[in-house]
């Protein structure tokens, strides 16, 4: 009964998602849209994506990590090495083919650099945690300003503060990549969603999801019942690495012109914000802020000179009413209503 209810609530979020895609995707074919908010439409995806594998580890495995940006910044950099060279070594001229190929290789990538961040990393607790991601994430772009690409031919270059190197220059230090293939789309960026909700939900509602929320409430009770709290806790990491990795690949290749400065501390709170202003822990609330945010400043062009002031007291205005006592009642009481309506249906089946 307990896996019929959460998949039922897990269709029910599917479902929302789709009918949003619909929506947005109508709006775009009727030319409703203004130019203004197509563009925002592939941001809005992968920082939907950015704020849930965020929440896997600030809200269900309860670690502050501040270094999200860094793995954004190995999977935008990977996938626009990998889309490159697909297209030139493997003749695939396909560019949706090459995207998602792409997004796996910037997946993978940022993956590789959890395991190797969080082997030290995740040994640590609170504060001492969030200071050693943020310096991890800082590590990650500084290094990518000191790395050079190129392709020769369906031979890959490599060299570290180097320039001088043979073929065509795809990321060029400290000036990034530059004549990147803008294939990126909006159904895939939603593809990409749906895909991230599958993962971290099925996550959560999973054996090893009860053991990493287990972690979190009490560490101690966790590790007397047996619970491998490091495993678990790598693996919330990890996961939420990957998927910032593909979401960084997207965001990589919507653009002609990518830099690491694009990656700074800056972008780790800014995903963070999205997290914490809707709800530490729940996952709907992340990817409702981290859609009204990404579009809040181009809503306040009409401020001009003001916008970022006003997106500022919007903000704290929203902190206030989310944590008034009468409106989180009133959010409660309807969350509630929700389940009780997807166990209905559940117990009714």
């Amino acid at each position: 009964m307990k896996l019929k209810k959460s998949t039922i609530n897990n269709i029910i979020s599917y479902g929302i998602v789709i009918i949003a895609f619909i929506i947005c995707q109508s709006m775009i074919s009727a030319g409703v849209m203004k130019r203004s908010l197509r563009g925002q439409m592939i941001p809005i995806c992968v920082y939907i994506v950015m704020a849930v594998s965020l929440n896997l580890v600030v809200g269900i495995s309860g670690e502050l990590s501040l270094g999200h940006a860094g793995f954004m910044s190995v999977g935008a950099f990977s996938a626009i090495i990998a889309s490159a060279w697909i297209h030139a070594a493997l003749g695939v001229g396909n560019e949706i083919v090459r995207l998602v190929l792409s997004m796996i290789v910037g997946g993978v990538f940022a993956g590789i650099a959890g395991v190797l961040i969080g082997i030290p990393v995740l040994r640590l607790r609170g504060d001492y945690l969030a200071i050693v991601t943020l310096a991890f994430g800082e590590i990650i772009r500084n290094v990518l300003n000191c790395l050079y690409f190129s392709l020769d031919g369906s031979r890959l270059h490599v060299s570290f503060n180097n320039p001088n190197i043979p073929g065509t220059i795809l990321v060029n230090g400290p000036a990034g990549a530059a004549s990147v293939d803008k294939i990126a789309t909006f159904p895939v960026g939603f593809v990409l969603i749906l895909f991230s909700l599958f993962v971290v939900l099925n996550l959560i509602n999973s054996r090893s999801g009860r053991a990493i929320m287990a972690t979190r409430d009490n560490r101690i009770a966790a590790e007397a019942m047996g619970i491998n709290v490091t495993k678990y806790k790598m693996m919330a990491f990890v996961t939420s690495a990957v998927l910032a990795g593909m979401a960084g690949a997207l965001y990589g290749l919507n653009f002609s012109t990518v830099a690491a400065s694009k990656f700074k501390f800056d972008t780790s709170i800014l995903v963070l914000v999205f997290v914490v202003l809707g709800g530490i822990g729940n996952i709907w609330g992340s990817i409702i802020a981290a859609a009204l945010l990404t579009v809040l400043p181009e809503l306040l062009r009409a401020f001009s000179d003001y916008r970022m002031l006003v997106y500022a007291i919007v903000l704290i205005l929203v902190m206030l009413a989310t944590n008034n006592p009468i409106i989180r009642s009133l959010f409660d009481r309807l969350i509630h209503r929700r389940r009780s309506a997807a166990q209905r249906g559940g117990a009714s089946e």
